[in-house]
């Protein structure tokens, strides 16, 4: 039933309903669940009311009104009510449905009055609060424990108080609770302990005490992300059980060769990975594995170590990378590991030359080429391979949809590749499950012996010269520096302006011929930002002036230095991914952390944060708790599978692991969910919120 039909509503205030808060029908509104609660069974004496104080209820007695303003230059009318207790007064304020207040809040009437107080002109007041009949004698105030339902001035302004919601939340558990089914099996309500929906609805809107509202909330989370993960492992199930993959039983002399001539040892994390990879490519099962990894733990390393697997069993093998910088990058460190090899790899992007592709083409196709390393060039239709084994996406939040399906497309006939993913973008363990809860996941959770710590220093516009003569100092000893600045839209001036005066003021601090300095924005075209970043890489530029647009992937060993300017501005998950651009060599490193004059405290504490520790790991879990999941920076975090009305994949770890490792036991007892048992769960799997894309076909 749509919510017009219910009293009060209509087609008008239905319309800005759907619009403001997308509620449509019946349903919409039993989901809308309050973001917070007010006891309203303690009513205050107007003596003890402080301005600041949250909500608060009074029973006072009306005094008198008066509405004031409306002529020349005095804005709108008000209407000031004065009430007051055995303890003191104070001041009313209503700016609209003044006629109807004056008729209502006649002197003499005592009424129950809800809302903030604040101070105006030295008098204490409440501006536009809730106003209830008083409680019979010898009774507290209201229903104890009240919602408060998030709104939107539009709302607000049409009239539609947090009471008017209340009031059309109450009509519709009337209309839908009488006949309406459970949406979990008897067997999960009784294993899990939870209450039935209908208690549990009725209780997040109306709680009869606090039990009642924390049993209320904890069915309602654990059902939401019980599903969610149920979706996601069912796609896992049925994927594993078709024995559909590529077999690949040995390790082969490409792989032996390789790790036999590495310069240095793997380590224990790298080859815990590579033990997971390789049970995963012996399995008969396609690989849809996840590999996270700090920047700099060596997953180059992984990824190289596990393309000569398939090489070894007479597959080849792709890496996709998501820029040519990226990519040409990656080109280089595989074409030095595999020189002991005889393995041939090639690179494709863009800016391949017609002769070279024809060449790559040919050897694709006859089976000498083994590596192919490229942007996304590798996708194009003219690609075509003769047996490739293993897919690797690096940073794959960079690449849509549509472009990871074509990748698996390039076997065709044949069994899919084995895919491995994998991001340097520390996402934590939680949203991991939900982002990516259909793949398996590996992480490198330690670095290789010998890298320094970076040092992170946190200053302010006052030490701008003595950084200046820092960035001098380390210059003089054959180093380079990164500035960044923040560019949070391609189009907003401010932060272009702000690129260009660092520019010019660095380049005039920094002079030519002693100084060189590069640099790199958006509104540059491929071919200008790919000749000034490979000269900063080449060591022709001290210093490369840029946006963001070097956050993922760059290596330049020499570059000891990250000035990052306005880091306010900065999520902590990119001030990290930032943060090591710089430490890849074996010189002392430093990310200095430039801020504004006006720094807000949660900005202060992120900053702060990013000098108390380098584990991203710790970071992300800290930026998720701050800012939400679905702002993290840089990563596939912006779209969860599902919109979450209750549970928050930040704040509710525990119950998403026990929903999570239940959701495996149930799929463990019934893989297909065919048991009749389970067609509540059926039912509500096929509902749109729940249909997530299967990402294990296009990861």
């Amino acid at each position: 039933m749509e919510i017009q039909f219910l009293h009060g509503v209509g087609p008008k205030r239905a319309a800005l309903l759907k619009a403001e808060l997308g509620l449509e029908t019946v349903g919409d509104l039993l989901r809308f669940y309050p973001f917070r609660y007010i006891d309203r069974g303690v009513i205050h004496k107007i003596g003890s009311l402080e301005p600041g104080m949250a909500d608060v209820q009074i029973l006072a007695t009306v005094i008198k009104t008066e509405v004031q303003g409306g002529g020349a230059g005095k804005g709108g009318k008000r209407l000031y009510v004065r009430v007051a207790d055995n303890t003191g007064e104070l001041d009313l304020v209503f700016f609209k449905g003044l006629g109807w207040m004056a008729e209502k809040l006649t002197p003499g009437s005592t009424f129950l009055f809800f809302g903030k107080p604040s101070v105006f002109n030295g008098r204490l007041n409440i501006v536009h609060p809730e106003i209830d009949s008083p409680p019979p004698p010898g009774e507290a105030g209201n229903a104890s424990i009240s919602g408060v339902y998030s709104s939107t001035e539009k709302i607000k302004n049409a009239g539609i108080t947090g009471r008017t919601i209340q009031k059309l939340v109450a009509e519709a558990l009337s209309l839908a609770l009488p006949t309406m089914e459970e949406t979990l099996p008897d067997y999960v309500i009784r294993e899990k302990g939870l209450v039935p929906l209908q208690y549990a609805l009725r209780n997040i809107h109306f709680p009869t005490d606090n039990s009642a509202l924390s049993k209320a909330v904890y069915r309602l989370k654990f059902e939401e992300l019980f599903l969610l993960q149920l979706s996601l492992l069912k796609q896992k199930f049925v994927r594993s059980r078709a024995a559909n993959g590529i077999v690949m039983p040995k390790v082969g002399e490409p792989f032996n060769r390789c790790y036999d001539f590495l310069p240095f040892t793997l380590t224990k994390a790298q080859k815990r990975v590579i033990r997971e990879i390789r049970e995963d490519l012996m399995s008969g099962s396609q690989m849809n594995r996840l590999l996270q990894g700090d920047v700099g733990s060596g997953k180059t390393m992984v990824a190289v170590l596990t393309m000569l697997i398939a090489v070894g069993n007479g597959y080849q093998a792709c890496l996709m990378a998501p820029t040519e910088v990226l990519a040409q990058q990656h080109f280089a460190n595989i074409s030095k590991y595999l020189e002991p090899t005889g393995v041939r790899v090639e690179l494709l992007t863009g800016s391949t030359g017609t002769a070279a592709r024809r060449a790559i083409h040919a050897g694709l196709e006859d089976g000498s080429l083994s590596i192919l390393v490229g942007t996304h060039a590798l996708i194009e239709d003219t690609v075509s391979f003769k047996a490739l084994g293993l897919a690797i996406i690096d940073e794959q939040h960079r690449f849509g949809v549509d472009q990871r399906a074509r990748l698996w497309a390039k076997n065709p006939g044949g069994p899919p590749p084995h895919v491995l993913v994998m991001t340097a973008t520390p996402i934590p363990r939680t949203l991991a499950m939900t982002l990516y809860g259909d793949l398996d996941v590996s992480v490198i959770d330690e670095m290789p012996p010998g890298r320094k710590p970076i040092k992170t220093i946190l200053a302010g516009e006052n030490k701008r010269m003595a950084l200046y003569n820092f960035m001098k100092k380390q210059i003089a000893a054959g180093r380079q520096v990164f500035v960044v600045y923040p560019l949070i839209f391609e189009s907003e001036k401010m932060d272009y302006q702000n690129l260009e005066r660092g520019y010019e003021e660095i380049v005039s601090y920094f002079p030519l011929p002693q100084y060189k300095v590069a640099i790199v924005h958006g509104k540059q075209t491929n071919e200008e930002k790919n000749f000034n970043m490979a000269a900063f890489v080449a060591g022709r530029a001290n210093i490369l002036v840029s946006t963001t647009v070097i956050e993922v992937g760059v290596d330049v060993p020499n570059a000891s230095v990250m000035v990052i300017e306005s880091a306010e501005r900065f999520g902590l998950s990119q001030l990290h991914q930032l943060r090591g651009r710089v430490g890849r060599g074996s010189d002392e490193s430093f990310c200095i952390l430039m801020k504004g004059q006006k720094v807000s405290n949660e900005s202060k504490k992120r900053l702060e944060l990013m000098c108390s520790t380098e584990d991203g790991f710790v970071l992300a879990e800290e930026d998720m708790k701050m800012r939400g999941p679905g702002d993290l920076e840089g990563t596939a975090q912006s779209g969860l599978p599902v919109t979450l009305n209750i549970a928050s994949i930040a704040k509710d770890s525990l119950i998403l692991s026990d929903a999570r490792a239940y959701a495996s036991s149930v799929l463990e007892r019934d893989p297909a969910l065919e048991s009749p048992l389970n067609a509540p769960l059926v039912a509500e799997l096929r509902r749109e919120k729940y249909s997530i894309r299967d990402y294990s076909k296009i990861s």
